[in-house]
This record gives structure tokens, C-alpha cells and sequence, in this order.
């Protein structure tokens, strides 16, 4: 299924770099990222998955509700595990109707309720590492140049897809 290999391909892209990334350099400050580290963008992209792999379980999601684990943002080790456990997540799920809880007002705890369905949170999860990969490039760039990231690392595929159309148009 196309949404399943989109999800496949990100999780491959995140696990070759925090596997090119040394320890050191995977929890060193960027000061191009307001001195946030690359594990902590890591950690914040997987928790959504985790978040709906928890919600999936129970049928109800709430990304708000993430764990913000500290160990995962500063072992690689645990990092590439976690991976591994969204990637047979991802292999053994099939869509099935959810609710997304979310909740938009600073001074409530209140949360509002969503219908919604596995296949989208999915494809909010993979957009939403997306963007994330973005910035972990921008990272990467700053705290470990000897790494050679794939030139899609971080570009939607409309982009792509794009950028492509408009190159064979010329």
C-alpha cells in the first residue's frame, strides 16, 4: 500500500541518520535551532507515531498527550529501537475508524473529539515527520557536515513531484 511504503520511506531516511549520527553530535545544541538538538526533533517526530500506535489500541488518539522521553532524544540506541517498533507497528495495522482528541485552548485541558480513521492519522504522521526532517537537516548541516543526507531528506513528494515537472517542462 502506497501509504504504508511513504511511511516505510521516512522511517528508513530517520533511521540512516541518527545511525550516521555520532552520539555526541546526535544530542549537541544547534544554535541554527534556537539550541535544540537533532534527538530532540527526532524524539518529538517518533512520539507521534508512538501516540497514535497507543491511540490505535485504545481507538482513541491524542498527540497532545506524548510522553516528551528524554531517553529516546539522547540515545541513539533507543532512538533506532523505537523506529523499529512504529516500522512493525505500521506492517501489522490496518485502517479502522479512531477520534483524535485535541485541544486548542491554552487555559483548558479540555479536549474536543474528532472522527477520524487510521489512514489519516497516518498521513498527518507522515507529513508531520516531513516537516520535522526539514529542520533535522538544517541541523545536521550545522552540527555534522560529514554526513550526506539523501537529496529528498525532508521534501514532501508534491515537491518533488513538482520541482521535477517544472525541470522536464524547461
Amino acid at each position: 500500500m502506497q501509504l504504508t511504503q511513504a511511511c516505510f520511506s521516512i522511517l528508513d531516511q530517520l533511521e540512516g541518520v541518527v545511525e550516521s549520527l555520532s552520539d555526541e553530535d546526535f544530542v549537541k545544541p544547534c544554535s541554527s535551532l534556537g539550541g535544540v538538538t537533532v534527538g530532540q526533533h527526532l524524539r518529538h517526530t517518533v512520539e507521534f507515531f508512538l501516540c497514535l500506535e497507543s491511540g490505535f489500541r485504545r481507538r482513541v488518539v491524542n498527540y497532545d498527550l506524548r510522553a516528551h522521553d528524554k531517553i529516546i532524544e539522547t540515545d541513539r540506541r533507543l532512538a533506532l529501537e523505537t523506529i523499529n517498533r512504529i516500522r512493525s507497528f505500521v506492517s501489522n495495522s490496518r485502517n479502522e475508524n479512531l477520534r483524535l482528541e485535541v485541544g486548542y485552548d491554552r487555559y483548558n485541558d479540555d479536549f474536543i473529539s474528532i472522527d477520524t480513521n487510521y489512514h489519516r492519522e497516518l498521513s498527518y504522521n507522515i507529513e508531520h515527520a516531513v516537516h520535522h526532517m526539514a529542520i533535522i537537516k538544517i541541523g545536521v548541516r550545522e552540527i555534522a557536515p560529514y554526513i550526506q543526507l539523501p537529496h529528498d531528506f525532508g521534501i514532501a513528494v508534491s515537491t518533488l513531484r513538482h520541482a521535477e515537472s517544472a525541470e522536464s517542462a524547461r
